[in-house]
């Protein structure tokens, strides 16, 4: 059973060691480090506050630019600047913006950049923007148009691929999230038991960052945690990232910028109407409702805004290959994002963020081979607030404070206790395994940016320090796993000892450094360390990365980037306590049912394996190995024209050291289920890709990837996440289930005369491979050398938005009708395959994902 006084205890020894931290972060640390403005006199004459910055990007025919990117630098914004992208219409707005002076880049593809220089915010209520953009001749600056239009000095040598809001809101997503869109970006692929895999692994091998707080499962390291779409101004995902400020992951690294409360009264209303389940003609209740609102107003004028995003859920998704009613997944949930931003002084800006997000899924692993009788409920709660302070000083420098608290409980669990068949066809009888886990997260660092320094080109130095926590406290116990063969008799029993009680705690402190070198406008360097401490893995670490930009020539067409780097992951939490899981008792059977002998205890045991060889020790231990990453990666990005950018790019990445699961059965030793220290993959990209921008009124992404990936298929993520794997087969290294190596990729945005807009979305690509097994589960051949037929889906969303003057409450929103269709053509894409070998259906396909529609209102402003 579980300790809630204990784990309070911990949690509160946290708090009050970290409560002092917080506030001398907040208040106390400008004054420690001896930097303060110019003068007394200056500091009390600076006005605090904030203004938003509307406006419209032109042709020099007067006709708007929709699609165009419009970056505002300068004061205390973070060194990239906060983005916008016009709309239709050419608008943009920025808000939340402290008072200072600042500088506005506006970029679109077929036309020069413009750059706004001196741009004073102040009290004064700040007029209009009109920025006119000329039509591109010959072009003297890259032009990277993701979230903004750097200058080659200020790129890195890996951008991350960006998806903005307005893409959030009109492709065409089977549901309204942000994980719904991850799949668009090229080397992020959703195997069909929908696992999440970042350039080849797994999303829980990755990290997800909510304006720089960590937004994952402590336990698992799960991407489980929804924001809210509306909140969302970019969401960008690196394969490959050379900052030395970033760590704690071994695969792509995702963050999400949230849209920054305005100082002026918004709000919208999206998807406000429920989406009726039709069969037969009639309606036999909701399919789905997930009505969305975000509200922005200032709470104390130029001093204090307010936001607020919430969602809710309720879905009842139908699953292909089961029989209605009897073929939904079943979830109910909610997620509220409130954040404020607070201006004491032009100079200091204090953001907090809290997160609430409940979920209930009951269902939740259903396919055509798994009913809902054998299926496994979720469920979460909890929430997550950080305070996140920026500060700039007199010099230039920029410190940057953060403490994020999170909670996260979840829990899983069968429809009953009868025991779980695995057969040939399929599953049967309950879910076998229970577990309830109570975790939490805590994140304390501080960053300082140091003024721009010029010595042999311009300098930006960047050095930090970090201090993260994670803790578990859960249980777990199963009931029996009953193998069956053919004819229904059993070949294999697994029964498990009684509930484990799990505990497992890790601490990470880390300090790092960077400098982003510009010894010449077209060539930049990015090159750091990171060192770290971790508790539960590998006590020292020491991650050199190094990045670089050039652009040959003067015209600017060509860029060329590069970088390698070492990231060191986290240790799972799951690997911290692995012995005290429990033990399994396996029993075979003859076709009599006839035990072939006594049953086989396997104790849990983790064995290290390091230059000394290998040792059994608990897990309860320090493991002392941390799973690492080794990435390269080179581009070449060239202006075929003003209106077409190409880019070829290739990406080599290695993980070593991850954590696997496997049976151990050798004579003359007792058996074991073994966590061994000794797994890895490997991931080979090639990704070609083009931008195309035909006219303003039409923006094309076009991606082809060539990869290969391969590794050990038993990682502890593979085995324990979502839901516990009930037969363990032994560990092997072959093709990785997210290995596809061929894949087309392509969306766009075309504007439509009447406020219309039509957003395709193509994706085809090689079939998911699978693997042949036997009765009892075991491998047939190399494992996974089988494959799915090709993926084909082309998705359609089409949108066009009303005014309405006659009425009041939302003269100044539109409202907007959505229709999208999913799998046009109707191709036959399998979820499931037969692939039991003593199975009649053995090579046959099922759950095909017919074509299906959706429709949505919105309310938007």
């Amino acid at each position: 059973m579980l300790k809630p006084g204990h784990f309070e205890t911990r949690r509160d020894r946290w708090a009050t060691a970290a409560a002092p931290l917080l506030i001398g972060m907040l208040l106390g640390l400008p004054a420690a480090l001896g930097a303060r403005p110019a003068s007394a006199s200056v500091a009390k004459a600076d006005p605090a506050g904030t203004q938003d910055m509307y406006g419209e990007v032109l042709d020099e025919h007067n006709q708007p630019i929709a699609g165009a990117i419009c970056t505002l630098q300068g004061g205390i914004l973070p060194a990239d600047g906060l983005s916008a992208t016009t709309d239709e219409q050419g608008k943009f707005s920025i808000t939340g913006i402290g008072f200072g002076t600042y500088s506005l880049t506006c970029a679109a593809v077929g036309y020069q950049p413009i750059v706004k220089g001196g741009l004073e915010v102040s009290e004064a209520t700040f007029p209009a923007m009109q920025v006119v953009l000329p039509a591109e001749t010959v072009l003297k600056q890259h032009v990277e148009v993701r979230a903004k239009a750097p200058a080659v000095s200020e790129q890195g040598g890996a951008p991350p691929a960006q998806l903005s809001a307005p893409q959030l809101q009109s492709l065409p997503l089977v549901q309204q999230k942000f994980m719904a869109a991850l799949p668009l970006i090229p080397g992020v692929i959703r195997t069909p038991d929908g696992r999440m895999n970042i350039k080849g692994v797994q999303e829980t091998q990755g990290l997800l960052l909510l304006d720089s707080t960590e937004m994952v499962d402590p336990v698992t390291g799960s991407f489980s945690i929804d924001i809210p779409i509306d909140a969302i101004q970019t969401l960008s995902v690196y394969k490959s990232i050379y900052l030395s400020d970033y760590g704690r992951f071994s695969g792509g690294l995702t963050t999400i910028e949230s849209k920054a409360p305005s100082g002026r009264f918004d709000w919208e209303l999206n998807d406000f109407v429920p989406t009726p389940r039709i069969k037969s003609g009639h309606i036999v209740g909701i399919a789905d409702d997930e009505p969305r609102f975000y509200l922005t107003a200032p709470l104390i004028k130029d001093k204090l805004n307010f936001s607020e995003a919430f969602v809710y859920t309720y879905s009842r998704q139908p699953v292909r290959g089961l029989a209605f009613p009897d073929n939904e997944i079943k979830t109910e949930g909610a997620n509220s994002l409130t954040s404020f931003q607070y201006i004491p002084s032009q100079r200091q800006v204090l953001s907090v963020n809290v997160d609430i997000f409940p979920l209930r899924k009951q269902f939740a692993n259903i396919d055509s081979l798994v009913p809902q009788t054998a299926s496994s409920n979720y469920g979460q709660s909890g929430f997550s607030a950080a305070v996140i302070d920026r500060y700039l000083f007199a010099s230039g420098g920029i410190l940057t404070s953060l403490f994020q608290e999170m909670e996260f409980d979840s829990n899983g669990y069968g429809q009953g206790p009868e025991p779980m068949l695995v057969t040939p066809n399929g599953w049967g009888g309950n879910f076998f395994n229970k577990y309830v886990r109570d975790a939490n997260h805590q994140e304390l660092s501080e960053k300082y940016q140091l003024a721009p320094r010029d010595w042999h080109g311009k300098h930006e130095v960047k050095v930090g320090v970090e201090a993260d926590r994670s803790s578990y406290s859960a249980s777990s116990q199963s009931h029996p796993v009953m193998v069956q063969r053919q004819d229904g008799s059993v070949a294999e029993s697994i029964d498990f000892t009684p509930a484990g009680n799990l505990h497992s705690t890790a601490t990470e402190i880390a300090t790092f450094g960077a400098d982003h070198w510009s010894p010449r406008d077209n060539i930049t360097v990015d090159y750091g360390m990171r060192f770290a401490y971790q508790t539960l893995g590998v006590p020292a670490s020491l991650a050199p990365r190094a990045g670089a930009v050039y652009s040959p020539g003067s015209s600017g067409k060509t860029v060329l980037r590069g970088g390698v780097g070492l990231f060191y992951d986290r240790v799972p939490l799951l690997a911290g306590d692995f012995t005290e899981n429990p033990k399994q008792i396996v029993t075979y059977y003859n076709q009599e049912g006839v035990p072939l002998g006594p049953p086989t205890v396997f104790d849990n045991a983790y064995i290290k394996v390091n230059e000394n060889g290998t040792e059994v020790v608990p897990s309860k231990n320090r493991l002392d190995s941390t799973p690492h990453n080794l990435t390269w990666n080179v581009d070449i990005d060239h202006e075929f024209t003003p209106a077409v950018l190409g880019s070829v790019s290739f990406l080599s990445s290695r993980t070593y050291q991850q954590f696997t699961v496997g049976p151990l059965e050798q004579p003359g030793t007792p058996p074991t289920l073994l966590l061994t220290n000794t797994g890895v993959s490997r991931y080979n990209e090639v990704e070609t890709s083009l931008r195309l921008r035909p006219t303003e009124k039409a923006d094309i992404r076009i991606a082809y990837i060539y990869s290969q990936a391969r590794g050990d298929l038993n990682t502890l993520s593979a085995i324990y996440v979502p839901f516990q794997t009930p037969v363990i087969v032994p560990n092997l290294f072959g093709t990785l289930p997210s290995n596809v190596p061929n894949r087309l990729i392509t969306y766009g945005n075309f504007k439509l005369p009447w406020e219309m807009t039509l957003s395709p979305v193509l994706d085809w690509h090689t079939g998911f491979p699978y693997s042949a097994i036997d009765v009892l589960q075991n491998y047939v051949g190399p494992p996974n050398s089988l494959r799915f037929p090709e993926f084909l889906s082309l998705d359609l969303k089409i949108s066009k938005d009303f005014r309405l003057p006659f009425l009041p409450w939302v003269r100044d929103h539109k409202l907007r009708l959505a229709f999208s269709v999913f799998n046009l053509t109707n191709h036959l894409n399998p979820r499931d395959v037969y692939n039991n070998i003593t199975s009649p259906y053995y090579g046959d396909f099922a759950g095909f994902q017919h074509r299906f529609y959706d429709a949505y209102l919105d309310i938007v402003y």
